[in-house]
């Protein structure tokens, strides 16, 4: 699956070199967004998440932080490339560097241990009944679908906006691109401490807390706008949110049998990533209508507060369970 979308992935930007708007459409959209990326991440993480069972938290924090690394160096790169060469000619060179180092690497990949064994040894063992927290699976898969659309929404808007946020109180382009940087950075070696946390306290605590941090950096957005104050709000926002989408894979594979993560998983992360999609948008909107991004981030900590609420009652009702559980065994 996973070469196939480094296939895809180049090929879609082959194809978004030729330079027209349907190509771009066609090549970014279609090839490199829906048939490449989605091909990949997902895939990845449910490859990952099978091979680890003590140290998974860590395993899928790291294995997300190439993004942040790639946000980091590539753009430079990318910069040089297309004062000298041009966009087009950079981005048909990317596809075949994708070609050239990555293809291989997928066939190195070891297959994955056995559904069956993971099963055995997995932390599915908390379903009781087919119950999960004394609730039926798709109930609860569903509720976590809910959260992770609900935090997504504010986690895009200063992944997407910050920039045009920071430049409309008055802040230097310059600046607001490298207080953008600076939350990436800061995501990338919260992301590590994250997973540290998931592996001792769990998924559902991991997002927990996560969600949590982002809802005071999203609201500490709306209060703020000295310069240095923002710069600490971004620091502040990429450690809150950077461990959020790997706690929710933690989840998933704490609460369900190894056999379902290829589905529940990518499931997971699709109304995840469209929360981010809406959340982009939104502010967007929001932001043509009103003139300013206050609404925007007023709305973020709305949706953050959902996602509270609904990820709260799932940690307090699994915690509740446990504990009802190893009463029950003890007796």
């Amino acid at each position: 699956t996973m070469a196939i979308g480094v296939l895809m992935a180049a090929g879609g930007l082959a194809v978004s070199s030729l330079g027209s708007l349907w190509a771009i459409y066609v090549g970014h959209g279609l090839m490199l967004g829906l048939l490449g990326n989605a091909a990949l991440y997902p895939p990845l993480l449910v490859y990952v998440s099978r091979w680890f069972e003590r140290r998974r938290g860590t395993a899928l924090a790291l294995i997300s932080s190439g993004q942040y690394v790639a946000g980091v160096i590539w753009p430079t790169i990318f910069e040089r490339g297309m004062t000298s060469m041009g966009w087009q000619t950079v981005m048909l060179w990317y596809g075949v560097v994708l070609i050239v180092l990555v293809l291989p690497v997928t066939f190195l990949l070891k297959p994955a241990p056995s559904v069956a064994e993971a099963k055995s040894k997995g932390p599915a063992a908390r379903m009781q009944g087919n119950r999960v927290v004394g609730l039926r699976p798709n109930i609860v898969q569903a509720l976590l679908c809910m959260a992770g659309f609900f935090c997504c929404i504010p986690m895009s808007i200063p992944s997407a906006h910050l920039v045009a946020f920071c430049t409309d109180i008055g802040v230097s382009p310059t600046r607001s691109a490298t207080m953008l940087s600076v939350m990436l950075a800061a995501a990338f070696f919260a992301r590590q401490a994250w997973g540290l946390l998931a592996d001792r306290i769990g998924g559902l605590g991991t997002v927990l807390a996560g969600s949590a941090c982002q809802a005071v950096a999203i609201a500490a957005f709306l209060i703020t706008r000295d310069e240095i104050g923002l710069f600490a709000i971004s620091a502040a926002f990429g450690f809150a949110f950077a461990g959020i989408i790997p706690a929710y894979a933690v989840t998933i594979r704490d609460l369900f049998p190894s056999s379902e993560a290829s589905w529940r998983i990518p499931l997971t992360l699709f109304t995840a990533m469209s929360g981010m999609a809406v959340g982009s948008w939104l502010a967007g909107a929001l932001y043509d209508r009103y003139g300013y991004y206050d609404a925007a981030f007023g709305n973020a900590v709305l949706f953050n507060l959902a996602n509270l609420c609904i990820i709260g009652w799932l940690f307090f009702r699994n915690a509740d369970m446990s504990r009802r559980n190893a009463a029950a065994i003890a007796g």
